[in-house]
């Protein structure tokens, strides 16, 4: 396909939101570019990545002349786009509405009842709070989990890497319980080879900017 020949670049910072992408490229086998950004140097903010993409947030991908921004649109799209590696149901697979429920369930759901938590602010009415708060959230994905081990059977998604990576910081930073059956789950995604990949190479560029501040 021509698109897969067009140049794939991925804006990342490590320990944010882009490491769920970068994993999920690793994953998809992709052959893709890493332009690294320092979000302690506000490097988000500067006019060089804002010319890039104007809300000044990572992740992003360039791909050829097309921008796709947001984490969610991002794992759609790049899953779509490598489908030899089998973590996106195709249009007429019969899991493919459960996988695009997850996937944005988790944008426009679980994030916003994760930062109700957070900030510990009261989750409003469910008239004008469509995302509901988060013990819905988990009830709902507990569910799941205590019948298949991942969230479309017994086989990963790429579903399960935004879900997974997203759960493994918020019981780190003690936001969602540490409960038996997320455990699991958390550890059969971070268990996955792209993670290792990444892990060394963010600490690769780690080094070199403490060798070259």
């Amino acid at each position: 396909m021509r698109t897969l020949n067009m140049p794939l670049v991925l804006f990342y910072a490590p320990q944010s939101r882009s490491l769920a992408v970068r994993v999920l490229l690793e994953e998809l086998n992709a052959d893709y570019q890493v332009h690294y950004l320092d979000l302690k140097k506000s490097d988000q903010l500067q006019a060089a990545y804002l010319a890039v993409n104007p809300y000044g947030k990572v992740p992003a991908v360039l791909h050829g002349d097309t921008l796709v921004s947001e984490q969610v649109a991002l794992f759609i799209y790049l899953a779509d786009l490598f489908p030899a590696a089998g973590l996106a149901p195709a249009m007429d697979d019969p899991r493919r509405g459960s996988y695009l429920r997850w996937i944005t369930q988790y944008g426009s759901c679980f994030e916003p009842a994760i930062m109700d938590a957070f900030l510990k602010r009261e989750t409003g009415p469910a008239s004008t709070t469509p995302w509901r708060d988060l013990e819905t959230q988990l009830k709902v994905l507990i569910a799941q989990l205590e019948k298949t081990p991942y969230l479309l059977g017994d086989k990963i998604s790429a579903a399960d890497i935004l879900w997974g990576i997203a759960l493994h910081w918020l019981m780190a930073f003690k936001i969602v319980p540490e409960l038996p059956v997320l455990r699991a789950y958390v550890e059969s995604v971070w268990r996955l080879p792209g993670v290792a990949r990444v892990e060394q190479a963010d600490a690769i560029w780690q080094a070199s900017q403490v060798a070259n501040p």
